[in-house]
């Protein structure tokens, strides 16, 4: 059993760091052309990765040792950090707009975006309610419910409904986790599937990306260019693809190429025997997630590890989603791979939860079977 949550532990760094190098490759083949144009640097977009990849494996690794139930008696604290976080992006001359939404802050020397922190705030926050309650009412909800609707709407307004899908999908998992009952499942559906076709058309552009998944032909230089071009990727890329570097879609022809439809290179490039391979190293991040989850020596652990394993799951199947037009055309990165610094830095941190976890319940575990 001891070995059996080393390999697993292991497993989960090795993996998470192996998705975090392979992606500055990609985003150095992605990116050189149109760097090199803009900045005059081929390497521009993988030094900002590289640094942001050191930070995230030196706070990966002290987080080690930080004992997680303090995450739990902070949970409030860490929760409004990470909504005025949200809020200063409306904030003159510290928000930084681009491409019409205000995501990202200003700090100076780099630029971070909040909603990747507010994700796994949330998520510490929902831990934290599920593990004060032993059974689930609609009454035990409300806290999660109004947490959630705070972040959501705060996201929403940047704007970002991609993310704020994500989140609302981790906590629908949580609850679920959490013994909600399908009752209330029913009844909170009805208000969010509403507001989801309401949130749709009050805005003309994501009534344009809607019609552009349904055809993305039918515009092929406006709202469906970007899947267009998604789909040549991909298709160019054939069973084995093009050889790495040897994408013709990263000269300016799929914009986004290093973050959002990063997927669709490694596509052309390496193949649909690449793709799968890729997201294999994601399934096994989740499937020791899940194992850390049921191993955890105690509910809020538990919950936690869920929680974190969700945001990487689901974020990870909402960009493949995407990238391959099963879902309406919306920015979401794929973690650890995707440039990014905050996201890397986000996901590296959770990986370092979940190794703390591991390493608890396997701690726990030898001191049961001593005494």
């Amino acid at each position: 059993m001891e070995n059996k949550w080393k390999i697993h532990n292991k497993l989960l760094i090795f993996c998470a760091v192996f998705l975090s190098v392979f992606g500055l490759v990609m985003q150095y083949s992605a990116s050189s052309y149109a760097a090199e144009r803009q900045f005059s640097d081929e390497f521009y977009y993988v030094k900002k990765q590289a640094i942001a990849l050191v930070f995230a494996l030196v706070i990966m690794y002290s987080i080690k040792f930080i004992n997680t139930q303090w995450l739990k008696k902070w949970r409030y604290a860490i929760l409004a950090f990470s909504c005025v976080l949200l809020a200063l992006v409306f904030v003159p001359k510290i928000g930084v707009e681009n491409y019409g939404a205000k995501r990202w802050i200003n700090l100076g020397f780099t630029t971070m975006q909040p909603s990747d922190v507010a994700k796994f705030a949330l998520v510490i926050f929902i831990a934290s309610c599920l593990d004060k309650k032993s059974s689930l009412t609609f009454k035990n909800m409300i806290p999660i419910l109004l947490a959630t609707a705070v972040i959501c709407v705060l996201i929403m307004l940047e704007p970002n409904m991609s993310v704020t899908m994500c989140v609302g999908v981790v906590v629908i998992i949580m609850l679920f986790v959490g013994g909600c009952d399908y009752k209330h499942f029913l009844i909170m559906a009805v208000p969010l599937i509403a507001g989801v076709i309401a949130l749709i058309l009050i805005e003309p552009y994501r009534v344009k990306r809607l019609m552009a998944f349904i055809d993305p032909w039918a515009s092929p230089l406006g709202e469906g260019y970007q899947l267009i071009q998604s789909y040549y990727a991909l298709g160019s890329g054939g069973l084995f693809g093009l050889g790495l570097f040897n994408s013709r879609q990263k000269y300016l022809f799929l914009t986004f190429s290093e973050s959002d439809f990063i997927l669709s290179i490694v596509g052309e490039e390496l193949g649909f025997v690449g793709l799968v391979a890729v997201l294999c190293v994601f399934m096994i991040i989740t499937a020791c997630g899940i194992k850390i989850a049921r191993c955890a020596d105690n509910r809020f652990d538990c919950y936690l590890a869920c929680g974190i394993t969700s945001v990487i799951a689901v974020q990870t199947l909402l960009n493949v989603a995407v990238i391959s037009g099963s879902i309406p055309p919306t920015g979401i990165p794929l973690p650890f791979i995707s440039n990014g610094g905050t996201s890397l830095v986000c996901f590296m941190a959770g990986i370092g939860v979940l190794e703390n976890i591991g390493s608890k319940s396997q701690r726990s575990y030898l001191n049961h079977k001593i005494y």
